[in-house]
């Protein structure tokens, strides 16, 4: 592990974003702080291709160190979607596209270095802080390229197909079964290429008997498959596997930073959901409003 971070995390409670914090935690960096208890009422605090409920938190930054061995602190900066503050120009210079996650570092000369893409952070922080290759394995090994096979299917193909599921299924104005269908259809295709995988190769993980990045990338969307109308009992070795990942102690803490994960929770509850997607739908319409309006200009 590198003996020296200064290491930032932006981030906020979506599929994409508990990616980097279950990383982190798997890791070995560990928070001080429990996470608060779920609230009677989660709201949803996200962006329209992966919104996930969430709540208000009393802080806004977490420190969170390593075990005593290496002691490297970290900060998490709560990103809120409703108050847009990932368009702000100081956001915008860590990452252009105005997306979470981000992190940021100190790099090997000294200065700051940004990384943004779910992908690219999860690669970065196993180069340079997995020696000893805990969720990873040797660059350049056989198991190494099948992990970042699977990586890359999840932030090209799972992440895309099943974020466009959950707008058309909870944030359009409007019913569209086209695209309700078009995604959804994705969606459990894909499911169904990883269930197959597994199956086929009865490894407890994506890549053998380890979990790896592969694995943290495709938990946080397959937990949540209920909230675009998919039942993952459907595929009963992704469940199984779905279920394993949460009994990892690092997949349990990292999944409520910064906010508690309570997806399952909110899906046994319609009312709940409805009230959620209402007031999310209102403010993803409001944000590509915004948008439309910004470009049309250009």
């Amino acid at each position: 592990m590198a003996e020296k971070s200064d290491i930032t995390l932006y981030t906020t409670q979506t599929p994409n974003g508990i990616k980097i914090s279950i990383a982190l935690e798997e890791l070995g960096f560990v928070s001080p702080l429990p996470p608060p208890p779920p609230p009677p009422s989660p709201l949803i605090l996200s962006f329209s291709s992966s919104l996930l409920p969430s709540h208000h938190t009393p802080y806004s930054w977490l420190y969170v160190n390593t075990h005593a061995a290496h002691r490297l602190p970290y900060k998490v900066h709560k990103i809120t979607f409703s108050k847009n503050e990932q368009k702000q120009p100081w956001f915008l210079e860590i990452n252009p596209n105005g997306r979470i996650p981000a992190l940021t570092d100190r790099f090997d000369d000294g200065e700051t270095i940004r990384l943004f893409e779910s992908g690219s952070i999860m690669l970065y922080l196993v180069k340079r802080y997995d020696t000893e290759h805990k969720i990873s394995y040797p660059e350049g090994s056989r198991e190494w390229f099948e992990m970042v096979n699977w990586l890359f299917f999840q932030n090209a193909g799972v992440g895309p197909m099943q974020g466009q599921a959950n707008h058309f299924t909870k944030y359009a104005p409007e019913r569209i079964e086209y695209g309700i269908n078009r995604y959804t259809t994705e969606t459990r295709r894909l499911y169904g290429v990883l269930e197959k995988h597994l199956s086929d190769k009865k490894s407890s993980y994506l890549v053998g008997e380890k979990c790896t990045i592969a694995d943290i990338a495709h938990w946080g969307w397959v937990t949540g498959a209920g909230w675009c109308e998919i039942n993952i009992d459907g595929f009963p070795t992704l469940k199984a596997w779905e279920e394993r990942m949460a009994a990892r102690p690092g997949v349990e803490k990292g999944r409520h930073v910064p906010d508690p994960h309570t997806i399952k929770e909110l899906l046994k509850d319609s009312a709940a959901v409805a009230k959620a997607a209402a007031e999310s739908r209102a403010w993803v319409q409001m944000g590509m409003k915004e948008d439309a309006e910004k470009h049309s200009q250009k």
